[in-house]
């Protein structure tokens, strides 16, 4: 970037608050099987109403009015539920024969798709550069994409954080170092990611929270001046 990002706008503390809080939610969700009390608990608070980073992107809105539909039922969600998230989950993410959409950046750049490739590597180079350690490291690859958006909102955080203390020189690095981690990784495979998931899932919530994903990547695409390439099949 050679014009300050910073220099534009007047409002990133919201900006980065808003991008840390949503990028870190999507990552929860997508990291492991569906809880039932903590899904339950996020319909409560209604954290599905609208988002805090980019709401203005009509695929988050759409997103959160298919998540909304999903679980806004009477008597809360029950058991039966989760059971389809699960199989959903399995036939998306696990698979019993080829995988529909992989969580992992490497298998989308290798014809075996292999995972602890080289963008592995990279990838965790970044993360630990910012202090980032990931919980399983070694014994999973690091470019999942919740570890990916969770560490888009830790370069945010780290962006709220140096504003509060009026360091406006670091927050400017950090804000390059998403530039340059989103072009080189997340937004390189994320989108075709979402698009594999609209395609093939049964259930209103994964559809819907695969489009709040593609909305989110074109909101950090646009916050940070980076173009959104089209996914190709």
């Amino acid at each position: 970037m050679t014009i300050s990002l910073l220099a534009k706008r007047d409002d990133w503390p919201d900006i980065l608050f808003g991008e840390a809080l949503l990028f870190n939610l999507l990552g929860k969700l997508l990291y492991s099987l569906p809880d039932r009390d903590w899904l339950q608990s996020l319909y409560t608070n209604e954290v599905f109403a609208e988002a805090p980073f980019a709401m203005n992107q009509p695929d988050v809105a759409e997103g959160l009015a298919l998540i909304r539909q999903w679980g806004q039922v009477p008597g809360g969600i029950s058991a039966a539920m989760i059971q389809d998230l699960n199989v959903d989950n399995t036939r998306l993410f696990v698979g019993l024969g080829r995988v529909l959409a992989p969580l992992w950046e490497s298998v989308y750049y290798s014809e075996e798709r292999l995972v602890f490739q080289e963008s592995t590597l990279d990838v965790r180079r970044w993360y630990l550069r910012f202090g980032l350690e990931p919980e399983n490291l070694h014994k999973e690859p690091d470019d999942h994409i919740a570890l990916e958006m969770a560490f888009i909102a830790h370069l945010a955080s780290l962006g709220v954080n140096a504003l509060d203390i009026g360091d406006r020189e670091q927050c400017e690095k950090l804000v390059q170092a998403q530039h340059e981690f989103a072009s080189a990784h997340l937004l390189r495979w994320a989108p075709l990611w979402c698009q594999h998931v609209i395609e093939h899932t049964r259930t209103d919530f994964y559809r819907g929270l695969a489009q709040v994903t593609r909305g989110a990547l074109a909101g950090l695409a646009q916050l940070l001046e980076l173009k959104l390439v089209e996914p190709v099949k």
